[in-house]
């Protein structure tokens, strides 16, 4: 009778039983006693243990231990890491999420190494100088460069204007990797004041960058001085030369600039 009791109430319970999974986790923990026990001769019963030989020093803690670089090989170019072929060592956690599950890359062994290594063809056909390369290509064309010029004296534009303009802005580049537009750009001429055209950066004798620059005019003499704009490069600008900023730019470009 009780027993038909105990079977009903716990059909009819609110908070049925499920089973728990558990997961087991590969730590490992190497310790060592503080306090070892005393020997004991072949076939002699060990003596009891007491409270101090229960006590040990901790020597390993394999969860906290800096795992080593995993090496892999890339299958294709991956930007800011390598190209194909290339074997690379990076942390494990980067390797397996960035590059062994979307297949990017593949385990190094003589198999794979031979298997992805590039022929001459295919080195010659590469588009791309270096893992960096296209970084750099992506942060010039994502900025607005002020170019400032005098505001009292005749000028005209050269490769060396630029060369300061992007110096100032954090890029080091060489005046034979700067190619302006064929149009001349001359001044003061505050008609052309804060207007837009676009000169290009040749990155390794090979990539090409797009930079989008605006003319600034700036006087030695204080009282002379246009007032500032803040924030002017969030601005629209309009082209210079009448067609998105652009003007034909030279066809040929010298030397490199090295990332």
């Amino acid at each position: 009778m009780l027993g038909n009791v105990v079977k009903m109430l716990r059909s009819t319970s609110l908070c049925p039983s499920q089973t728990v999974l558990l997961q087991s986790t590969r730590n490992t923990f190497v310790l060592k006693r503080r306090t070892p026990p005393n020997l004991y001769k072949k076939n002699q019963k060990p003596g009891k243990l007491r409270g101090r030989h229960y006590v040990y020093d901790l020597i390993e803690d394999t969860t906290v231990i800096k795992k080593p670089n995993l090496e892999v090989v890339l299958t294709t170019f991956v930007e800011g890491i390598g190209s194909k072929g290339e074997v690379v060592s990076l942390k494990p956690n980067i390797a397996y999420n960035k590059l062994l599950l979307p297949g990017l890359a593949v385990y190094k062994t003589p198999e794979n190494v031979a298997k992805y290594a590039m022929e001459k063809d295919e080195k010659e056909a590469e588009v791309h100088s270096s893992a960096y390369a296209q970084r750099t290509v992506n942060k010039l064309q994502s900025m607005v460069l002020a170019v400032v010029m005098n505001k009292d004296h005749p000028w005209v534009i050269e490769p060396w204007h630029i060369k300061v303009s992007l110096r100032k802005a954090g890029y080091y580049v060489p005046e034979s990797a700067i190619t302006l537009p064929k149009t001349p750009i001359t001044g003061p001429d505050l008609l052309k004041q804060n207007k837009e055209f676009v000169c290009t950066v040749t990155i390794n004798n090979l990539e090409k960058a797009s930079v989008r620059c605006r003319i600034h005019h700036w006087s030695t003499i204080p009282s002379e001085r246009l007032p500032y704009v803040v924030d002017h490069w969030k601005m629209d600008a309009e082209p210079l030369f009448g067609d998105g900023g652009v003007s034909e730019s030279g066809s040929t470009t010298h030397n490199e600039l090295k990332d």
